[in-house]
């Protein structure tokens, strides 16, 4: 078993998260190695929630440091490592984030989970998170947000979007949003992406180190 005295960081991820996902793309472009433990949120083991004090993924357990939020993983293993140089971005790219984090995941989970909010009409909660999108659209730059290069901007609301798409992949595909289809395809098929897409065998204590990117 991996231990704080190893070299490897551990990181509690679920693969299907849009968080764990934008964590993932960043230890593969930093070259962060871990110790991936994949979690079932509705089986979360002891040892995961004595380290993630929101009980959520992803987390990373470092030699100096518990990280419990999937952007601050982003960003402290890019601060070491950023070959592809995806913290160069302008400052509204945080403002998007931030943007992404709340009220367009607000709406998109009130669109996703509609069983779960009878009171609140889906289609009208689907137009709200389509405002987000409509300003992505307009302001996408040659590919990218800021230019022909993704940036931690791009990788950290490309999977929240790409779950806003899988909720009717039918109605988005009639959206005239010819960037973000663009945008969201590009990433679909990446290598990177595909990278982040494999499968790990749920964790326990008795499990073998499982080892990410492989």
């Amino acid at each position: 078993m991996s231990t704080l005295k190893e070299l490897h960081p551990i990181f509690y991820s679920f693969r299907r998260c849009p968080y764990a996902m934008r964590a993932s793309l960043s230890l593969v472009i930093s070259k962060t190695r871990v110790e991936i433990r994949e979690v079932y949120l509705k089986e979360k083991p002891k040892e995961f929630l004595a380290s993630s004090v929101s009980a959520t993924v992803p987390c990373m357990v470092t030699q100096e440091k518990i990280i419990d939020e999937s952007l601050d993983i982003m960003l402290w293993v890019l601060k070491k490592n950023d070959p592809q140089n995806w913290l160069k971005m302008p400052k509204i790219g945080f403002d998007l984030i931030k943007e992404n984090d709340g009220p367009f995941k607000h709406y998109l989970d009130k669109t996703k989970y509609h069983s779960r909010y009878p009171e609140i009409n889906p289609e009208e909660s689907r137009k709200k998170a389509s405002v987000f999108l409509i300003k992505l659209e307009n302001m996408m730059d040659n590919n990218y947000l800021f230019g022909p290069n993704p940036s931690v901007a791009d990788m950290a609301i490309l999977p929240f979007v790409r779950q806003f798409a899988n909720t009717d992949f039918e109605w988005f595909e009639k959206q005239n949003w010819p960037n973000v289809k663009k945008w969201l395809n590009t990433f679909i098929g990446s290598e990177i992406f595909n990278r982040i897409q494999i499968k790990y065998d749920k964790w326990s204590n008795l499990s073998k180190p499982q080892f990410f990117p492989n």
